[in-house]
C-alpha cells in the first residue's frame, strides 16, 4: 500500500512544477487546488492504512475548506480584475 502513496507524492509533483511554470494567476490557481485535492486524498489514504478515523475527518475538513475557500477567492479576482478593466462600476 506504501506504493499507492509513493504514486500519490508523484503525482502531486506535476501540479507543482505547472505552478511554478506558468505566470497566469488562474493557471496557478487551478494548479494549487489540484495540490490541495491531492494531498487531502494522501490524508484519507493514510488514515485508511492506520485505521484513524481523527484523520480521516481533518483530510474532509482540508478537502471540502478548501475548495470553498479557492472558490470565493476566484470570484474575489474576477471581481478586482472587471473593476480595473472598467467594466463593473458600481
Amino acid at each position: 500500500m506504501s506504493w499507492l502513496l509513493i504514486a500519490m507524492i508523484l503525482a502531486l509533483l506535476i501540479p507543482i512544477y505547472e505552478a511554478c511554470q506558468d505566470e497566469d494567476i488562474w493557471q496557478k490557481m487551478l494548479a494549487f487546488a489540484s495540490i490541495a485535492t491531492k494531498t487531502s486524498l494522501m490524508i484519507l489514504a493514510i488514515s485508511v492504512l492506520r485505521d484513524d478515523w481523527m484523520i480521516g475527518v481533518v483530510g474532509i475538513l482540508i478537502l471540502s475548506l478548501g475548495n470553498a475557500s479557492l472558490m470565493l477567492l476566484a470570484h474575489i479576482l474576477r471581481r478586482c480584475s472587471l473593476d480595473t478593466e472598467g467594466v463593473l462600476k458600481e
